[in-house]
This record gives structure tokens, C-alpha cells and sequence, in this order.
């Protein structure tokens, strides 16, 4: 299952040319606001190191690495909630996605125009945030309405879901998001039911020209650490055109490191976000296929088993789990089963990253 993320920021901040570095779908770029109108969609492949050492030891089986989705959203400008620029129209899009990437302009160019002016990463990230938390306000509001009703009557859990409205809504009048506060374990299907915008988790993406990082990038790096979120540097422009010149990923990371870059955008904004949405990678080698799949941290054998098909999980009888450096020393899956280092797991078994799994189910 992809993960999903939607790119947010004001106009110009480079969102559509983040987009083509990190998907290589060639979405457009001009030199002016709001060239983005309809909301792009693209599916990257997660380069993954663990998944090309075990297909080594499979070769005569298909591949088939985890996906990424990225959504990128039209800019948002001051007022969009209220319906200015085309980004109210949008917001909506940001709904369907587990977290946010919030592209922000770190690069000085004469020729593209900043929609405020001049560059002010506090103040451009500010902006953004106010419009998410405003469009919050209105969803939080309009359903407060209509819970109340039930809650004067003496409706008793329509007069809790008041006191939780009531709670978000204080958090977002003070200008805060809504991820900062915590939430009990009865509380959490409302909030998934609500799906506040300043709920999902954000990476920062401080989109810099090619000379690399520098004092404003620099400065959102401040923004998120005061956060606590999560943020990268990319030069956008830079790996946007080698995405493009280059199909060839060997090609690709050959120029590269010819700019002093070790890996690629895709490879950092993926290990980051993963980290944000606490998810980890299990494989298979299953049938024809070698294959990575990821899910929530924590999550147990028969629910793991579920993301590859729902009926493992009320199915499984167990799983026998290969740890993936145990079975690249051995060489083969035969060798390790020999070898006596093949776990079997129950119901209870945690998943850990890096695992190798098959699922017998009845």
C-alpha cells in the first residue's frame, strides 16, 4: 500500500518541481503563480537497498519495491480559506493524504516572482499554516453545530464529542496545530472521522537553488526543530533536470555525486517521512515476486499478513520470519532453514523492520 503525502506552500515555492524530482512525471513548471491547477498525481518507487540484496538472492523472481504517492496541491496564498487564489478549492485534496510536505522557497531567482514580495521563510511558512488552521476551523465549527443539537437534549456522547470540539477548537484559535496535542485511544476514530488538516504530520521542504543549503534553508530547519517536525533540503530545480536527462538510475547517481549529492531526494524524503509516520518495511519472497511491503510500527503478524491480503489476518496460523542480514549470510532460504534460524511466530509476534515473512494461514 503507498504511503501518501500532499505538497503544500504558497505559489512559486518550487512544489510542482519537488514533485517532478521526487515522482519524474514531468508535471509543469512555469515562472508564474498558480500554473499548477489541477492537482497533480504521482507514484515514486522507494529505492531500497534491502530489497535489491534479497531479489539478489531470488533473480529469477519480479521485484516489486513499496510505493510513495504525491498529491501536489495548487499554492496557497494569504486568504485561501476564504476562497482567494485557487488553493481553497484544494484543500479538500490534503484530506486524503497521511502527511503533509510543506515546500518552502529558499532560493533567490529575479525571473520567478515571490507572491509576497521578498523571501521570508517564518513568515511564508506562517501563512500556509494560518490557512490550514482556518480551514479547520470552519470544518471543526460547521460540525459542532450539529452535534450540539443532539447535545442539548442530554444525548451523552454527542455532549463528549462537544467537550473534544470544543478542546480542538481552543487549540487552533490559539494558533496551534492540532498534532501537538495528545489523544486517548477512545478518541482517536473521531479525530481520523474529522480529518483536521493540522492533525497530519509535516516534513518541511526547503527547496534551495544548486549551490545547496543556505541561511534561509537554514532557517526552516529552526522552524521544524521548534515544531518538532521533520525537514530536508533539496535542490529542486537541480534534481528535477537530472530526473529528466537521466532515466538511468545508475546514470542519475553518477551526476549525482559529481554535485557532491550521496543520495537522492527521493531516498532522504523517504527515510524521513517514515520516521514521521513511524512505519517500517517487511518483505516476501512469495511466488513469483520479491516484494516490500510497509506498515505502522508495532503492528502484529496477522495484521501485517492483512496488507497483503485481508483474509490472513483472520486466517493465520502463523509466520515464519527470516531475518533479512541471518538469511543474506547464509545465502539461500534452504541454507537458513537448515541451519535452524528460521523463527516460527504466533499471533502476537511484533513485526520488525527488515523481516522476511511467510504467512500460513488455514
Amino acid at each position: 500500500m503507498s504511503r501518501t503525502f500532499g505538497l503544500v506552500g504558497l505559489p512559486n515555492a518550487g512544489k510542482s518541481t519537488i514533485f517532478n524530482a521526487l515522482t519524474l512525471a514531468g508535471a509543469r513548471v512555469e515562472a508564474y503563480p498558480f500554473c499548477t491547477i489541477e492537482p497533480h498525481h504521482g507514484v515514486a518507487a522507494v529505492p531500497d537497498e534491502r530489497l535489491d540484496q534479497l531479489h539478489a538472492l531470488f533473480p529469477e523472481k519480479k521485484k516489486v519495491p513499496t510505493t510513495i504517492e504525491v498529491v501536489d496541491i495548487a499554492g496557497l496564498v494569504e486568504g485561501a480559506s476564504q476562497g482567494e487564489g485557487l488553493g481553497n478549492q484544494f484543500l479538500a485534496e490534503i484530506r486524503g493524504v497521511e502527511a503533509v510536505l510543506h515546500v518552502v522557497r529558499c532560493f533567490e531567482d529575479p525571473d520567478i516572482a515571490h507572491s509576497m514580495g521578498k523571501l521570508d521563510v517564518r513568515r511564508d511558512i506562517r501563512v500556509v499554516e494560518r490557512e490550514l488552521l482556518a480551514k479547520d476551523r470552519e470544518t471543526l465549527l460547521r460540525r459542532r453545530e450539529r452535534t450540539a443539537k443532539a447535545a442539548r437534549t442530554g444525548d451523552k456522547p454527542a455532549q463528549e464529542e462537544v467537550a473534544f470540539l470544543d478542546r480542538l477548537l481552543t487549540t487552533v484559535d490559539e494558533g496551534k496545530a492540532i498534532r501537538t496535542l495528545q489523544f486517548s485511544p477512545h478518541e482517536l476514530p473521531l479525530l481520523r472521522e474529522l480529518a483536521p488538516l493540522t492533525a497530519k504530520p509535516v516534513l518541511y521542504v526547503a527547496n534551495v537553488g544548486d549551490a545547496g543549503e543556505n541561511e534561509l534553508s537554514r532557517a526552516v530547519g529552526d522552524v521544524a526543530r521548534e515544531s518538532g517536525a521533520g525537514w530536508i533540503v533539496i535542490r529542486g530545480k537541480l534534481e528535477a533536470e537530472l530526473g529528466e536527462a537521466c532515466r538511468d538510475e545508475g546514470e542519475r547517481q553518477a551526476f549525482l555525486r559529481e554535485y557532491g549529492l550521496a543520495e537522492s531526494a527521493l531516498v532522504r524524503l523517504v527515510r524521513e517521512a517514515y520516521r514521521l509516520l513511524a512505519v517500517i518495511t517487511f518483505y516476501t519472497v512469495e511466488g513469483p515476486e520479491v516484494r516490500a511491503w510497509t506498515i505502522p510500527a508495532g503492528t502484529k503478524a496477522p495484521d501485517a499478513g492483512a496488507a497483503i491480503h485481508s483474509d490472513f489476518r483472520d486466517r493465520f496460523v502463523l509466520a515464519e520470519v527470516m531475518h533479512l542480514p541471518d538469511l543474506l549470510a547464509a545465502g539461500s532460504e534452504r541454507a537458513l532453514r537448515e541451519g535452524g534460524r528460521i523463527h516460527r511466530a504466533g499471533r502476537d509476534y511484533t513485526v520488525q523492520d527488515g523481516d522476511v515473512i511467510h504467512f500460513i494461514a488455514a
